[in-house]
């Protein structure tokens, strides 16, 4: 672990390789789990205010869980998306000719329908930030559906924070991202 600013950064982000192996998980981080991606709070007006323009791409089933939960829930006092109860998906999945799932409201903002790309959770993953009162913690986190994804990112020698560079960026700044590449370059040598 190390500090930057008031992160602390778990130096796996930095050793370990990912690049997303959609064609090999089918997209398995929007289905599988035990819940929702966790939201921060400033998200839940984003939601609120997208909803119309994501809508028309979302599952019938993804429509009808919102309609019934909510655009989001509450679990153990975090905010998190609602899931599909039928199948436990993320109430904003879809599915492209695959059969691959893949994010509605990224989509929307692919096609141009909305300026924000995804809950900042799901652009960082594989890194998950949890917030404490003085720091955030910054950690790697390990799922067995994402071995493609390690395996992939092994062979084009793509670690985990140059494959999240954009979502961190957009987390915590482009200074903070600069520290963040002197301390790998650091630790490479």
């Amino acid at each position: 672990m190390f500090q930057l600013g008031k992160t602390i950064v778990s130096e796996e982000i930095i050793e370990n390789d990912f690049v997303c192996n959609l064609s090999a998980c089918k997209g398995a981080c929007c289905v599988d789990g035990e819940a929702g991606a966790p939201l921060e709070e400033e998200e839940l007006k984003i939601l609120m205010d997208i909803y119309p323009k994501v809508k028309p791409y979302l599952t019938k089933e993804g429509i009808e869980a919102i309609e019934d939960q909510g655009l989001f829930i509450t679990s153990e006092g975090e905010y998190e998306t609602p899931l599909i109860p039928s199948d436990d998906s993320c109430v904003y999945i879809n599915y492209d000719e695959k059969g691959i799932a893949q994010c509605g409201i990224e989509e929307a903002y692919n096609q141009g329908d909305i300026a924000w790309k995804k809950p900042i959770s799901c652009h960082l993953y594989p890194v998950r930030v949890k917030d404490y009162s003085e720091f955030a913690a910054v950690n790697y986190h390990k799922w067995e559906i994402c071995d493609d994804a390690c395996s992939l990112g092994k062979e084009l020698q793509v670690p985990v924070y140059k494959f999240v560079k954009q979502a961190l960026i957009r987390k915590f700044g482009e200074d903070w991202y600069e520290e963040l590449e002197k301390v790998a370059e650091k630790m490479k040598r």
